[in-house]
């Protein structure tokens, strides 16, 4: 497949159609910081090649049930030609989609010491190329802003996983107990 460079560009309307999802779930994974923004803003915005590849990466992740934070997280730092060998490879070449890792954490039963966070759906090759490439993309995120004090804030950037939730509230809840101490 050939890079968003030597594709004319489209609108979202037609994205939308080749991808096969709404122009306001287009939107919104721009919001999340799931697919890059378009180079131009507005109601003239084009998109290439590249946004097409990532939303059919991103629909082929969710049919695995993966919530988006995860997607976000396996498939941000891959570039385009990363994508489109991933859209090449026949998505039952990999086994540990969200509900196999469920049906093992079942079998396994809720005690077990085995719990382990699922197994990325991407192939170890492209996993090194990934973590070897010096240059991510960069993506948009959305920034939550907790204040402990007139002074202290605490940033999160969103969204993050259930057990990423668990420990911020963990951490504010302990952080103001903290602020809330009097000082001698």
């Amino acid at each position: 497949m050939a890079d968003s460079s030597d594709s004319d560009p489209i609108g979202i309307l037609e994205l939308s159609e080749q991808a096969k999802v709404s122009p306001r779930t287009i939107r919104y994974y721009i919001q999340q910081g799931l697919l890059p923004a378009p180079e131009t803003r507005g109601p003239g915005a084009h998109y290439g090649l590249d946004h097409v590849n990532r939303l059919r990466l991103i629909r082929r992740l969710q049919s695995e049930h993966l919530p988006l934070s995860e997607i976000r997280k396996r498939i941000d730092a891959l570039q385009p030609e990363q994508i489109s060998q991933l859209l090449r490879t026949r998505p039952d070449r990999y086994p540990d989609s969200a509900s196999d890792y469920v049906r093992k954490v079942l079998s396994e039963g809720v005690g077990s010491a085995k719990l382990r966070e699922p197994a990325m759906s991407v192939p170890p090759a492209i996993i090194r190329d990934t973590q070897q490439s010096s240059h991510a993309i960069q993506q948009r995120s959305q920034w939550e802003r907790f204040a402990l004090s007139t002074d202290v804030e605490i940033h999160v950037r969103r969204p993050v996983s259930r057990e990423e939730n668990r420990r911020i509230e963990r951490l504010l809840e302990s952080a103001r107990e903290i602020f809330k101490e009097e000082l001698p």
